[in-house]
């Protein structure tokens, strides 16, 4: 049967999807717009199971606030083309406006809210089917306070911060501090908020380099007492070329070789114990400060920390939560 352009654009409409993607699902189903929204749903979900094992590594993140809880949704797709494009943009937008009017706690929830003639992930999967690409609603964060902030970095829809404090806060702090969160990555509010497993590895982590570094510097000491450069010998490969470049001689190679392994046997064998550990905590301290968003320089004012900008501010004011998700790997 013959499809009227009128019957094609208003199916459009109500689907989203493309003129002729609209126009071949009518023909099918004989001018029945509900057959036909079914068939260009079951595209969809072909396609979303087509393309399940790709990686969906673009998309958009976009953050809200209501005052006293803030929410972060991320939804998933293959492009930038994609990613960019004003529907898929609004998809992001009404999913996060959903959540937040559902007050919704996980990701699963946000899942099974209805929309439109399904749920939300239904609607993520006619939208796959609609772009030919993977697309997965992945990330869903909340916080709640007295008062919450969110930034969007940039607008580009790939990185989005959210933060809550225990009372009402001067809106330009609160998006500092939301801005802080995006720029420094911090893992944790203060040193309780860090688990002892990763302070345990890190200590672990930092006792092997030192004790690295330490050996280092006895062989390094040892070759430059025999005339012979450490940065010519500090690997095969290099023996190699600056042999062959005449930098070195055979005979200088074998002395190396034994320099480095007898200095690094007998230093390892009695490193001082006490001065390693000292090191090591050292060395957790400073990484509790970059991790720890109280303990970080202010990115507006590196000569305070952020806990001595907020005291400033007001001495009660207090980081309750927050949350930070981005798109790229960093």
């Amino acid at each position: 049967m013959a499809v009227s352009m009128a019957d094609i654009t208003k199916l459009r409409k109500m689907t989203g999807a493309g003129m002729m993607d609209c126009k071949n699902a009518l023909t099918e189903a004989e001018g029945d717009f509900d057959k036909a929204m079914e068939i260009i749903r079951k595209k969809g979900q072909a396609v979303a199971a087509k393309r399940s094992e790709r990686e969906a590594s673009e998309g958009c993140v976009l953050a809200k606030t209501t005052g006293d809880r803030a929410v972060i949704v991320a939804l998933k797709c293959e492009t930038d083309f994609v990613a960019q494009n004003a529907d898929f943009v609004k998809l992001t937008q009404d999913i996060l406006d959903l959540a937040v009017a559902n007050k919704c706690k996980t990701l699963d929830e946000v899942k099974a809210l209805p929309m439109g003639n399904g749920t939300v992930q239904d609607a993520v999967t006619d939208r796959s089917g609609i772009t030919g690409e993977k697309m997965e609603l992945d990330g869903y964060m909340t916080v709640e306070g007295v008062s919450t902030a969110v930034y969007n970095h940039m607008n580009r829809n790939g990185l989005c911060t959210i933060v809550a404090f225990n009372k009402p806060v001067d809106e330009q702090l609160a998006k500092q501090v939301a801005m802080q969160i995006a720029a420094m990555n911090p893992i944790a509010i203060d040193e309780d908020g860090v688990s002892e497993e990763i302070k345990q590895k890190e200590i672990e982590v930092a006792i092997e380099k030192t004790k690295a570094e330490q050996v280092q510097k006895a062989v390094e000491a040892a070759l430059k007492k025999a005339n012979i450069n450490p940065a010519h010998v500090d690997s095969e490969e290099h023996m190699e070329s600056n042999m062959a470049k005449g930098w070195i001689t055979a005979e200088d190679v074998a002395k190396a070789k034994e320099i480095i392994a007898t200095v690094s046997a007998e230093k390892a064998a009695h490193l001082p114990e006490q001065m390693i550990q000292n090191i090591a905590k050292g060395r957790l301290a400073k990484f509790l400060k970059e991790v720890c968003l109280l303990n970080q320089e202010d990115i507006m004012d590196g000569k305070k920390t952020v806990r001595e900008v907020l005291t400033a501010a007001d001495p009660e004011l207090k980081i309750v939560d927050f949350k930070r998700f981005t798109l790229k790997a960093e």
